[in-house]
């Protein structure tokens, strides 16, 4: 179709590989909605890519998306920057949006700010939180600076579009309706805005033995309750016996008990797992600002007035060094039950 363009929208750009959707896109819709209400405009999805059916960019629809508008040709199979800059900077110049949301992923952060400097427009990485000003309909981006000691909100006033990536895991996606009615628009792909020079050949898993914290379902953190770095076998004991990736609070990495890719908060990683428990850690705003999307947090921590109990589900007031060997006594206990 070549129908339904709409003009000055909140734009969020959807992620595909080899013609599957990728679970930020519907993340950011959950983002592009609460801003476009506010806005009085239209949400829009755009997907460059190759591959994606009609009937899985439905899906966008009845996640939140207004229309959907797509590009796609073989040779945008996989993503190489300047090309699909070239295909957005088009898009952008054409249909003038005023705001456009990214996933702060290897895309996203690759692809943003390239797309900014061409424009001459701002870019705000990394975001947290989103609002519009009630005055002006600017674009209230806020993100962790100066090594995430203070939140920062920025604004675009003067360049359009208002560019911003959003860290994955940091919104839940809306609940589908297949009852939205939306339109998807097939813009025809120019050849010429192909970038010469980069060939990508295919891609290729990395193989990994651990269990990555913004995939898993249960996450065990430690935090400096663990009192030395001795004692964050705990946590790794555990988290094997739950099957849960292991994490840390940003006071546990900077004392060396545990490698930075464990860290969970605003100086680390987001995440959203089904079940999150937090041991030892006190609960500054920038650990819980990483996990504020889990479905079910269980704090253990003797003080029952550390910030981490107040936003939990459940709470075990009480010392790590008692109630961890007392859960997986009952964890062992129910093992042996299953194969006796």
């Amino acid at each position: 179709m070549t129908q339904g363009i709409e003009k000055d929208a909140v734009w969020t750009l959807a992620e595909q590989f080899e013609g599957n959707l990728k679970g930020v896109s519907f993340e950011l819709l959950a983002r592009g909605r609460a801003l476009a209400d506010k806005l009085g405009t239209k949400l829009v999805s755009v997907l460059i890519g190759e591959g994606v059916s009609d009937a899985t960019l439905e899906t966008l629809i009845m996640q939140g998306a207004d229309a959907v508008y797509t590009v796609q040709d073989s040779t945008l199979k996989y993503f190489v920057c300047e090309s699909y800059e070239r295909v957005l900077e088009q898009l952008i110049k054409t249909y003038q949006p005023t705001i456009l949301l990214a996933a702060a992923t290897s895309t996203g952060r690759t692809l943003m700010p390239y797309t900014a400097v061409k424009l001459h427009t701002g870019l705000t990485a990394d975001c947290t939180e989103l609002d519009i000003e009630a005055d002006t309909g600017n674009l209230l981006q806020t993100r962790p600076a100066i090594g995430g000691n203070i939140m920062a909100t920025i604004k675009t006033p003067n360049n359009r579009p208002q560019m911003a990536t959003v860290r994955p895991k940091s919104a839940r996606p809306l609940s589908a309706d297949p009852n939205r009615k939306g339109i998807i628009t097939h813009i025809p792909f120019d050849a010429a805005l192909i970038a010469a020079g980069t060939q990508v050949k295919g891609y290729r898993k990395e193989e990994s033995s651990s269990l990555g914290l913004e995939e898993a379902d249960i996450v065990v953190s430690g935090g400096r309750g663990l009192k030395k770095g001795e004692n964050f076998g705990l946590i790794t004991d555990l988290a094997k016996r739950l099957g849960a990736a292991v994490g840390a609070s940003r006071d546990a990495v900077d004392r060396g008990w545990i490698s930075y890719p464990h860290q969970v908060g605003l100086s680390g990683k987001t995440i959203s797992p089904k079940v999150y428990i937090g041991i030892g850690i006190s609960g500054a705003i920038q650990h819980l600002a990483g996990i504020k999307t889990s479905e079910t947090i269980v704090a253990i921590n003797p003080d029952p007035d550390a910030t981490l109990h107040k936003i939990a589900d459940f709470g075990i007031i009480g010392d790590a060094f008692q109630v961890i060997p007392e859960i997986q006594k009952r964890l062992d206990a129910k093992q042996g039950a299953k194969h006796g």
